[in-house]
């Protein structure tokens, strides 16, 4: 069977279902209340992340530990991203998912340590892949400032997810030009 490897694609949606959320706190702080514009992208990006998730959690594509790294993350963030999108639009307040994103932001955070301790990437990606891994883990565990309806809260949330949008597409777009560079 051939090697397949799904990051850089799942990068690119990982930043695209980073940027919604962005886009939807930053509209929340900015005092907007009819986001069910998103709703549709969301769900169609949730779908994405659920599948690429559920495929590399239980195909095992990847060697070792990395179908776990990437995939686990994945299938419950795009479960997340359907369901927020699902709220959206019945014009349900999607903060409570807040509670889902904290679990996930412990997940990554013990995922962003195994990535450092155990060696799970070297040289010059360590930096980029660990970076995202934080500040992945950082805004789903900062996630529950949700509800204190704080502007700035909401600005700092969004911080955290444009930043951790920006190290996917830096790291996508590198496996991107190094998969075209060297196919298999």
């Amino acid at each position: 069977m051939a090697f397949v490897d799904p990051l850089t694609i799942m990068l690119v949606a990982v930043a695209s279902s980073a940027s919604l959320i962005a886009i939807y706190l930053i509209g929340q702080a900015l005092g907007k209340r009819n986001a069910e514009e998103l709703a549709i992208p969301g769900f169609f990006i949730g779908i994405f992340d659920f599948l690429s998730g559920f495929f590399m959690s239980f195909s095992w594509p990847l060697p070792g530990a990395y179908n776990m790294l990437f995939g686990d993350p994945m299938l419950f963030l795009g479960i997340i991203m359907m369901a927020g999108s699902y709220m959206l639009y019945k014009k349900i307040n999607p903060r409570y998912l807040s509670l889902f994103g904290f679990f996930l932001g412990i997940y990554l955070l013990v995922e962003t340590y195994g990535i450092a301790a155990l060696n799970l990437e070297k040289g010059n990606y360590f930096l980029p892949a660990f970076s995202f891994f934080l500040f992945s883990a950082l805004a789903a565990l900062f996630s529950p400032l949700v509800y204190t309806k704080n502007k700035y809260a909401y600005y700092f949330l969004a911080a955290l997810l444009i930043i951790a949008a920006f190290l996917a597409l830096f790291i996508g777009s590198a496996g991107i030009y190094g998969h075209l560079a060297s196919p298999p």
